[in-house]
């Protein structure tokens, strides 16, 4: 199992890693470390062969599952498709899922879990362009 590690942390932001990706094993959320109050993101990752061991649903939260290696097979309700890195899959509310590796590599993804219905503006429709002294 890997372990969160909180990096660093101000009054406006929270830096955590959950380390190489390429190593990571097991499921891990990181709302706790990071303070997050708009939704939850895990990572997760399947061995060969392995998938989560239950299918669930949400009442209120949609997820988007994102793969970022491996590939699989994904299921909502009774429909089964084939998923590979790079894949993003968004699940409604109140359905049943899961997710199985059928890769020789293990399946790494991110889950980011929000309420459903509750994206109000975003990217150019809620940002402000600001100026300041770039320290990068």
């Amino acid at each position: 199992m890997s372990e969160l590690k909180t990096l660093n942390h101000g009054d406006k932001f929270a830096h955590v890693s959950v380390g190489a990706l390429s190593t990571f094993e097991g499921k891990q959320f990181v709302k706790d470390a990071t303070g997050a109050t708009s939704c939850e993101i895990s990572f997760g990752t399947l061995p060969t062969g392995a998938s989560i061991p239950f299918f669930h649903s949400h009442r209120d939260n949609e997820e988007n599952y994102i793969i970022l290696s491996g590939s699989g097979r994904f299921q909502v309700d009774d429909q089964a498709f084939d998923i590979a890195e790079g894949s993003v899959v968004r699940v409604a509310t109140n359905c049943d899922r899961n997710i199985k590796c059928t890769s020789k590599e293990p399946l790494v993804y991110i889950c980011i879990q929000a309420r459903e219905g509750s994206l109000g503006g975003y990217t150019m429709t809620d940002a402000d362009v600001t100026e300041r002294e770039n320290l990068l």
